[in-house]
């Protein structure tokens, strides 16, 4: 797909050794994300696919440009998304009181994401293959259900809902999630760091803090609701553990049991960490470019009808789209397909929120970046 990488393993920019090429992200990739959807139960029904090359420069027809510059994606973009829905009266979190118990929900930490952003501030590809290997995500679909099935049950019970306050745990795992739940509420926090479920042996402290192992929440509840919370989970078969408690004082602590007193990973006020960041000053310019009007004098209409429709980005995307479920959990409205010979070309994507009402969503997806980079306004 890509013309990037040809030829040009040993030079800058080109594919290092490590990492896939184009074609075995376009064929193996889809296959992972699908296999997590279907396991998950979830239906697939939105989603773009992108590949990007374009030189913009004198080559190009820039008038005012310096040389030819090379755009485009170092791999294939592949997304599938979609949107949620909740009870308004649960969409802001509560301001828990100290004592509140903090708890991971979800999968155990393994050695996951440690790259971070040592591998995401080089260029792609420059970074040792060993941070690109530890920044791959790892996904486990059935620990995934299970911690959402929790959510939902918890959600189901209305204003007895033991959930006070709720938090992804993406970039930068358990170290930025429980500073932020416990920032929102105004509150310090104590955490134990060996409570922390692990799948893996011998991580070091910043390990545990640090990963990004996926599908894990952390969750503030009241010390009251554990019983509760600890059989709705028992009932799901979803790991979850109790990793520290909300404090009055502003301040973070994680404790290790197993190192000396003078050597604990984190003593800080919160204030240090999430307070205001000193503001980034930028010098801007604009690159004013002037292109020749397009001439397609050279091409015949059979070439470039041949050219736009083999393109990944208007060729048909039915490799993708038959691989996952598209109707598990019967609220799927309009999907992909299309018409009597079920080809996918639909343009948004529609569910109900119930199968008695007429209520649901409408959705789409997408991007322009080729018109984006010839004129930004557009």
């Amino acid at each position: 797909v890509s013309k990037l990488w040809d030829g040009l393993a040993d030079q800058p920019g080109g594919k290092p050794e490590h990492m896939a090429s184009p074609l075995q992200i376009m064929t193996e990739g889809p296959l992972g994300g699908a296999a997590f959807n279907n396991e998950f139960g979830r239906p697939n029904l939105l989603g773009y696919f992108r590949e990007y090359e374009l030189l913009v420069g004198d080559d190009a027809g820039d008038v005012g440009a310096d040389g030819p510059v090379q755009r485009g994606y170092h791999k294939p973009i592949m997304i599938a998304g979609g949107v949620g829905h909740i009870d308004a009266a649960l969409t802001h979190k509560i301001e828990f009181p100290a004592g509140s118990l903090l708890i991971q929900l979800g999968g155990p930490g393994m050695r996951i994401g440690m790259g971070g952003g040592a591998a995401s501030s080089l260029a792609s590809g420059t970074n040792a293959a060993h941070l690109d290997f530890d920044s791959v995500q790892r996904g486990n679909p059935e620990i995934q259900r299970r911690a959402q099935e929790v959510i939902t049950q918890c959600q189901a019970l209305g204003a007895a809902n033991p959930i006070l306050a709720i938090h992804d745990v993406g970039a930068g795992g358990l170290s930025n999630a429980f500073p932020e739940l416990t920032h929102d509420a105004g509150r310090g926090a104590r955490f134990d760091l060996r409570g922390v479920p692990l799948e893996e042996s011998g991580l070091a402290p910043k390990e545990i803090w640090c990963n990004e192992s996926q599908e894990r929440y952390v969750l503030a509840i009241a010390p009251e609701s554990l019983p509760l919370f600890e059989q709705l989970c028992a009932r799901e078969r979803c790991p979850f553990a109790v990793v520290g408690q909300a404090t009055e004082a502003r301040q973070l602590e994680v404790v290790d049991a197993t190192a000396p007193r003078a050597d604990q990973p984190v003593d800080m006020p919160m204030d240090v960490l999430l307070g205001k960041p000193p503001k980034m000053h930028r010098n801007v310019t604009t690159a004013q470019r002037r292109f020749k009007p397009l001439d397609l004098g050279g091409v015949t209409l059979q070439d470039a009808v041949i050219k736009v429709l083999g393109h990944p980005t208007v060729a048909s995307k039915r490799f993708l789209v038959t691989i996952g479920d598209r109707t598990v959990g019967g609220l799927s409205h309009r999907d992909q397909m299309v018409g009597p010979w079920q080809v996918p070309v639909a343009d948004c994507a529609v569910t109900l929120a119930d199968y008695a009402g007429f209520a649901g969503e409408a959705m789409s997806m997408g991007e322009r970046t080729p018109l984006a980079a010839l004129d930004a306004p557009a």
